[in-house]
Formats: structure tokens, sequence, C-alpha cells
């Protein structure tokens, strides 16, 4: 997809979650845009070496260590990508975490906080602080990452299924709250990708990539770089009327 198609050139674009998977396939996709970029993930050694090949290609790229369940830390965030580039144009809020598949009657309340302290509450305060910032730069567009598990639901992952259900409420109600104030914000629900938290699991359980195959109308995963193209779309001001939407990027599995 060429820049034309994806206006992001020089657009300031905060990505989290980008130290592997589908957010560090997004900061690739985005710096080929033309987007100079903030990157924010919890580990420091995969941001810096993603950050130092970026540039090395030519892009403008900073990072930033941050935990997005923290409310501080999301805001050090947009701070940081205020003083550094003066505006904030865009924000792909990407974080998210799962556990491992267990009967809704045996997971704990420590796992089921995890989930939602990263998929919910994470996004929740990217949003309230990327709001912020947009409304005084005069708009913006952020895209929050839900899952084919937002809109569809699947056996023994109801924190992860509840969470990612709760990414698509948060994604309206912000888009109708701030519409009028040029600022639009939409999600999008990856299918099967092959993300790092994916292969882990396919390697601790061969017969469930058999299966996820199966149910794919495509009869195969996405590379994490087609997931992030979307996200770039509507990011872009090519998406310019699309707001409160939640676009499936799942090789058409919520079509069955």
């Amino acid at each position: 997809m060429s820049e034309t198609a994806v206006p992001l050139k020089d657009k300031v674009v905060v990505i989290t979650g980008a130290s592997s998977g589908i957010g560090a396939a997004a900061a690739g996709v985005f710096a080929r845009h033309g987007a100079r970029l903030v990157l924010s993930a919890r580990r420091e050694h995969r941001l810096r070496e993603l950050a130092g090949r970026l540039r090395g290609q030519g892009a403008t790229v900073t990072h930033v260590v941050a935990d997005v369940s923290r409310s501080e830390d999301a805001r050090m965030l947009v701070e940081h990508a205020m003083d550094r580039y003066g505006r904030l144009d865009a924000a792909f809020n990407n974080a998210g975490t799962a556990i491992e598949k267990t009967p809704l009657h045996l997971i704990d309340d420590l796992a089921y906080e995890q989930v939602m302290a990263t998929n919910v509450r994470g996004v929740f305060n990217c949003l309230r602080h990327e709001i912020a910032a947009m409304l005084t730069c005069g708009g913006g567009a952020i895209v929050n990452t839900s899952s084919v598990g937002g809109l569809i639901a699947s056996s023994v992952a109801a924190p992860y299924i509840a969470s990612k259900h709760a990414v698509i409420g948060l994604t309206k109600a912000a888009a109708v709250e701030y519409a009028a104030h040029g600022i639009r914000v939409n999600a999008i629900a990856p299918g099967l990708a092959r993300s790092e938290m994916v292969e882990e699991w396919f390697a601790r359980h061969p017969q469930a990539q058999q299966r996820a195959l199966q149910s794919a109308p495509q009869r195969r995963a996405a590379d994490p770089g087609e997931v992030a193209e979307a996200a770039a779309w509507l990011c872009s001001d090519a998406a310019s009327f699309v707001t409160g939407a939640t676009l499936p990027v799942d090789g058409g599995r919520t079509a069955w």
C-alpha cells in the first residue's frame, strides 16, 4: 500500500505494545508511511532495538518504557510525544495480554485482574490522556486493538473475551463523545495472527494450531503486518469519515 493511499506523512503517532507482534509490525508500517513515532512497551531492550533499526532506515522514532495499565505511565507516554514533537495526531492502543485457556469456574482473581488491567484499564488510560492531548491539537485519530473475541465468544477464555468486548464498548463511547471535536476512535478485531503470544501458544499446544487454521476461511494466520496496515488506514486521513467502527481483520472468521 502506498503512502498516497495511507496519508500519514509527518503525523505523530503513539503505538503501545510495540515490542513484538502486531505492535512491532505496526511500527514498521507506520514508519514506512512517513509517520513520526513514539513506541511504547514494557520491554526496554526490545523497544531500543526496534527503534534503532527503524532510525537506521530513516524513520523518526523515539521510545518510552511504560506499563499502560498504570495511569501515570500512560500520561507520561503522551506527555513525551507532546514534549518531543509538539502534538499528537494518532494513537494505536495495541498493548494486550491473555492467560492460559482455563474454564471460567477455575479462573482465579489474579488471572482475571491481570487481563482486565492491561486490556481494558490500559486502553482506558491511554484514551483519556490521548484525547486530552488531541483536544489541544485540533483533533486526531485513535485505533484500539480488540479481537474477534470482542465480537464472538469462544470457550475457556472468559476474561479475554470480556476484556475485548469492553474495548469495543470504550471505542464506541469515545467515538460518540468526541466526534464533534475532530477525534475519531475506531477498533480493529484481529483474528488469528502470528504474534509472539500466538506462536508461544501453538508451541505449547501443537494441536491447537491445526484446529485454529481449520476454523479460518482462508486456512491461514495473518502476518502481523497485514493487521498493522488496517490500523494505519484507520489512523490516516483516508478514513476521515470512519469513527465508532470495529473492523474485523480476520480472514473471514466472523463471517462464518
